[in-house]
């Protein structure tokens, strides 16, 4: 795998992000509406925007300079069956297939070359996809049509000098959907402007000619000479990263969604998800609880769909094991460092530290020792529930005081008042505040029986 190939397996997590989310199935609410991140619609359309453009800071170019910018993005194709009197047909069952009605993607990828000398006047080129269309016959004259429509593009590349003059300019790539056919009625159809988006659409740009290590500098900690011309950048709908191996400099992910430098796909990751933000165990897990029919379902969605289902029926135990808990810092290491090896006990278990004890750990609250069994009277601040709003005032009974791996405090409660009160304790489900966000109520109070019990 060459270098650009490996920053094209990270886009990829970009490019197909949102393309058939769990649990895979057409009959899924959350894939009635699947193009989340990188929309470039069609000018003139209701919904997303034609452009997106990002900003970042490149190191003087020589003479013999240059920059390879790739496009890449979603083609969607529609499949549509139809039945043997050529009809439209949601779905069909030839010889003991389903054939399912459904919206695929295809890959696209353009590549701008622009020479530094060019850079200054900005380069813009023209990306022309075509469209097209593939009948699959089915047995008995039925048959499916894949349909794809034409997509055009625009991407512009330009750079302009900052200060210090002459040690960096400013590069600009604006991308944007160039399709010229008027939306008119069709503003407010979403297939309509689905079938002509840019979809997914982010940039990869390769650097060439630079000194080494390279001309790209981080916008997300720059360095101190170029810190006021990176803090200047702005972006619109895409992101700069520093992509390759920790300390490369001649390769740029652009995102729809912000990342950080060097962003890298986890090696215990077997394969696209489909879920860039989601955790490989979590959706994996998840397919394993699906029933037989619901599989089925997602086989015949779409291909992908299938190698997921497949591929997740065949994990071993140990590698179902290799998905979890793993701690990467994504910043990588000195190189004077190596790993830290792993530790006997797990840090996160409360076990492993015999000095803490939430039963009976306590906190000083206006100069009065809070623990267990503490009546407070509850005044929050940091409004970090909407429900914050009706515990103000609110007489609380103490049930634990913890602290967080970061050292901070919480005190969990349950409220006097509240009928289930015995019911959250008793299963766990305490409300959370800070030592600051409660008011201990007088030692008399304190001693005197829950209003349950002087009911009786």
């Amino acid at each position: 795998m060459t270098r650009l190939d490996s920053v094209r397996a990270v886009a990829d997590a970009v490019l197909f992000e949102g393309y058939l989310l769990y649990p895979y199935r057409a009959s899924a609410t959350k894939n009635v509406s699947r193009w989340q991140f990188g929309v470039l619609g069609p000018p003139g359309a209701a919904g997303e925007q034609p452009t997106m453009q990002m900003q970042t800071v490149v190191r003087a170019p020589t003479r013999d300079s240059a920059l390879e910018v790739h496009l890449r993005f979603l083609q969607l194709q529609r499949r549509q069956v139809y039945d043997v009197s050529d009809e439209p047909v949601d779905s069909l069952t030839v010889a003991g297939t389903t054939h399912l009605s459904w919206d695929e993607a295809v890959e696209r990828e353009a590549v701008v070359l622009v020479e530094a000398a060019a850079l200054p006047a900005g380069v813009t080129r023209a990306v022309h996809v075509e469209g097209g269309e593939e009948t699959e016959p089915l047995p008995g004259g039925a048959h499916v049509v894949r349909r794809r429509w034409p997509l055009s593009a625009e991407l512009a590349v330009s750079a302009e000098s900052v200060e210090p003059a002459g040690s960096h300019v400013l590069l600009t790539i604006r991308a944007a959907n160039a399709n010229a056919e008027p939306p008119g009625d069709a503003a407010r159809d979403k297939d309509w402007a689905a079938r002509r988006s840019l979809l997914g659409a982010h940039l990869i740009v390769s650097a060439g000619g630079w000194e080494p290590p390279g001309p790209f500098v981080s916008v997300v900690d720059p360095p101190e000479d170029a810190r006021e011309a990176a803090h200047a950048c702005r972006q619109d709908r895409c992101w700069p990263f520093l992509a390759g191996q920790q300390g490369d400099a001649d390769l740029l992910l652009g995102s729809p969604i912000i990342l950080y430098d060097y962003p890298q796909i986890a090696p215990e990751s077997a394969g696209a998800l489909f879920d860039g933000t989601e955790i490989d165990e979590i959706l994996t897990l998840r397919v394993m609880t699906m029933t037989e029919e619901e599989k089925a379902e997602a086989r015949i969605t779409d291909p992908r769909a299938a190698q997921i289902i497949d591929r997740c029926d065949a994990m071993s135990p140990a590698e179902l094991q290799a998905l979890h808990g793993t701690f990467r810092d994504p910043h990588g290491l000195p190189s004077d460092l190596t790993e830290p090896s792993e530790p006997s006990e797990p840090w996160w278990d409360p076990a492993t530290d015999a000095s803490v004890d939430p039963e009976t750990d306590t906190v000083l609250v206006d100069g009065v020792e809070v623990g267990k069994g503490s009546l407070v009277r509850l005044d929050p601040k940091r409004r970090a529930d909407a429900q914050d709003l009706f515990f103000a005032g609110q007489q609380a009974r103490v049930t634990a005081v913890v602290n967080d791996v970061d050292g901070s405090t919480h005190v969990a409660v349950v409220l006097v008042d509240d009928p289930a009160a015995d019911l959250h304790d008793w299963y766990g489900r305490y409300l959370y505040f800070a030592p600051d966000e409660m008011e201990p109520l007088p030692e008399q109070l304190q001693n005197q029986p829950h209003r349950e019990e002087s009911r009786r």
